[in-house]
């Protein structure tokens, strides 16, 4: 008698929990641990030189992730078309400039944002982002 009164708590807190499954059905996939936004391609005049512009910016981490890094891309679309990057670390936004401007032409940002939980991560969890297209 004193085994099936300990085995029906046992029982009724596994089936709570989900481990038998029942709660696991509809699961989701989990969310980026950081978000990120990337700004669409623009014109700036930066020098007195026209340049194509992206930027890769964080807002927020769920705990325990921090920011790792952020990259922003900026390329012209087409085929053997050429680009730029460039990399920010910790919640620093990454901004790329991309010259010579060409304009009429068709201009995709991209990038990614990553979070960590270790200092020494290998692999940061990343989100990418983009692509954006935009004709300047």
């Amino acid at each position: 008698m004193s085994r099936v009164a300990k085995l029906v708590p046992v029982a009724l807190l596994i089936a709570a929990t989900g481990l038998l499954g029942v709660g696991s059905a509809n699961a989701q996939p989990l969310p980026p641990p950081c978000g990120y936004t990337l700004s669409p391609p623009q014109v700036v005049n930066a020098g007195g030189v026209n340049k194509v512009t992206a930027t890769v910016s964080f807002y927020a981490c769920g705990a325990p992730f921090r920011p790792a890094m952020s990259v922003a891309c900026v390329h012209l679309a087409g085929p053997g078309s050429r680009g730029q990057c460039t990399q920010a670390r910790g919640p620093g936004a990454a901004q790329v400039f991309f010259e010579p401007y060409q304009p009429g032409a068709t201009y995709t940002a991209s990038g990614r944002g990553c979070g960590k939980v270790f200092e020494d991560a290998l692999e940061p969890n990343c989100q990418m982002l983009g692509p954006i297209n935009a004709t300047l």
